[in-house]
């Protein structure tokens, strides 16, 4: 379990890369080949931007609409994983149902299975969310991550933050 003091940390440190709110999802029809995750007629396609190299793999976790399970040890609903592409990577995910979920992911540039942290516990890997919400002081919590996957399937771009 992280310290508080080693959240805020972790937080300073991205502060300087936040970005703001990004693009809201936009409905798509057809699920594009490749979505992971327990077979659904519900997907959402993200669009990976900002990796820094091609290292690795970025590691996507999909959460239910329960605060209490965001960013918890075993409160996923499904984790997948894509390669790193510099500038621009793609990943589909399955979602159980319409509604609402969110998503946080980092870029395991050495494919260690784990987000890397220095020995504050800040972040030496990066990280996003859905909605790019600015982050200060800590992770972002659930409401700020939150979004409405339609029926059928959607879109959004997540931009990753680098320390």
């Amino acid at each position: 379990m992280r310290s508080a003091a080693g959240l805020r940390l972790t937080a300073l440190a991205a502060a300087s890369l936040a970005l703001g709110a990004g693009a809201p999802l936009q409905a798509d029809s057809g699920a594009p080949g490749g979505c992971t995750g327990p077979e659904s007629p519900h997907w959402v396609n993200v669009a990976v931007e900002g990796l820094r190299n091609s290292n690795g793999v970025v590691t996507l976790t999909l959460y239910p609409d329960d605060p209490a399970r965001f960013l918890k040890p075993r409160g996923s609903l499904y984790v997948t994983k894509v390669n790193a592409r510099a500038g621009l990577a793609h990943a589909c995910i399955h979602v159980p149902a319409p509604g609402a979920y969110g998503l946080a992911l980092y870029h395991d540039e050495n494919a260690n299975g784990k987000i890397d942290r220095n020995g504050l516990g800040i972040p030496k890997e990066g990280f996003g969310f859905s909605n790019n919400p600015r982050i200060f002081l800590s992770a972002p919590g659930f409401a700020k991550v939150r979004f409405i996957a339609p029926s059928g399937g959607s879109s959004t771009r997540i931009r990753m933050k680098y320390p």
